[in-house]
């Protein structure tokens, strides 16, 4: 069912377990991970409440590493300015083509020295680029987020932080990120069903661009062209 249906209906929660959240991407292809200004696009909006951080479940939060491990969703701050979301690989391709074609997402020189240590080593974590830039967290966390809005770098991993004498897990998890094209072109390790994949679109970037306003269209309805805009520049 559409989410712009949803919206017009008593709203059930539709995301209960990590397999549950899984398949909800995978429908939708492009989804917000919190609350935004279109109602009902979200990840959060489709989780019951009692769902996130109880004592036994962590809800979305947690359930994300397993979507990221799936190997065909991409996750990151690629949407809304720098907001969370997820996408399928065939939808994430249309919005690096678009991305990387624009002025405004050109790496600056630091960023492009990040893509170089990438580019060399596979990964990067948030220490590792404090290491490089000589960056505090912020600045590292601002250097990522820029180049997860310029499609051209993605969350390759997150790993759960045990902490305390008991070892506990409480939510804490560090990411790594890598290039897209390992992640989604590169894998050595196919999942049932895994095929090959590319992320060079066959579109222009000016058909990209369209073809996500009308992904999105397709799951919330008459969208105004402006808010499309505000979510996908």
């Amino acid at each position: 069912m559409p989410i712009h249906r949803l919206q017009e209906e008593p709203r059930m929660p539709v995301i209960r377990n990590p397999e549950g959240m899984l398949s909800f991407i995978r429908e939708f292809q492009l989804v917000p991970f919190f609350v935004n200004p279109v109602p009902g696009y979200s990840v959060e909006e489709h989780t019951p409440t009692d769902a996130w951080f109880t004592d036994e479940n962590l809800g979305p939060w947690d359930w994300k590493i397993e979507c990221v491990r799936s190997g065909d969703v991409a996750y990151g701050k690629f949407l809304y300015g720098g907001k969370a979301a997820f996408a399928t690989v065939e939808v994430y391709r249309e919005l690096a083509n678009w991305r990387r074609s624009l002025p405004k997402y050109q790496p600056s020189p630091d960023q492009r020295k990040v893509l170089d240590y990438v580019e060399e080593h596979g990964s990067i974590s948030v220490p590792e680029v404090r290491a490089l830039m000589g960056l505090n967290k912020a600045g590292a966390d601002t250097l990522l987020a820029r180049l997860q809005m310029q499609a051209r770098v993605v969350t390759g991993d997150i790993t759960r932080v045990y902490r305390g004498p008991d070892l506990k897990y409480s939510g804490w998890q560090r990411s790594s990120f890598c290039a897209p094209e390992a992640l989604f072109e590169d894998m050595d390790f196919p999942f049932p069903g895994y095929k090959p994949r590319t992320l060079k679109s066959s579109l222009t970037p000016a058909e990209s661009l369209e073809f996500l306003k009308d992904t999105i269209r397709k799951i919330c309805g008459d969208v105004p062209d402006k808010m499309l805009m505000k979510m996908l520049g």
